[in-house]
């Protein structure tokens, strides 16, 4: 929504954090912890729900909060009813997306894991990806740190 003239609302607007609800916190945080070297830091106590949150340095940080079974929101992709097993479909769809610098050793982490993936490029960017699934079904993508994505 933008005001009269076309002018941004807000000026300054950076990212703040991403949250992801999962009915494991515990899983998904050691999942982006070793995945993505993301660190524990101090969480409030909200009471009636848990909560890890995670920081990327220089980056952002991830709030990860314990799901509320009385929404029954879908958890992930894969408690959809149309489950998207298939990493290839992840480029089209929801996504977060991460930078590295070491593409080639990443992707190779990637396998030795075990963790299905589906390998692609940015047309005339010079940029590779990699798309795959957090242990909740969440789409993600890591790309090379190549020419920048517009």
């Amino acid at each position: 929504m933008a005001e009269a003239g076309g002018g941004a609302i807000t000026k300054g607007v950076s990212l703040n954090h991403i949250s992801r609800e999962s009915s494991d916190i515990r899983r998904l945080a050691n999942f982006y912890k070793e995945i993505f070297g993301f660190e524990e830091i101090e969480s409030p106590d909200f009471g009636d729900f848990k909560v890890i949150w995670l920081n990327l340095p220089s980056a952002f940080t991830l709030h990860l909060i314990e799901r509320n079974p009385i929404t029954k929101l879908p958890e992930g992709p894969w408690s959809a009813t149309s489950p998207v097993l298939d990493p290839s479909h992840i480029r089209r769809g929801h996504h977060i997306c991460f930078s590295v610098s070491n593409f080639e050793s990443f992707v190779h982490t990637l396998k030795e894991k075990g963790i299905e993936n589906y390998r692609s490029s940015v047309p005339n960017r010079g940029v590779k990806q990699v798309f795959f699934f957090d242990p909740d079904g969440n789409g993600l993508e890591v790309a090379s740190q190549g020419a920048p994505q517009q």
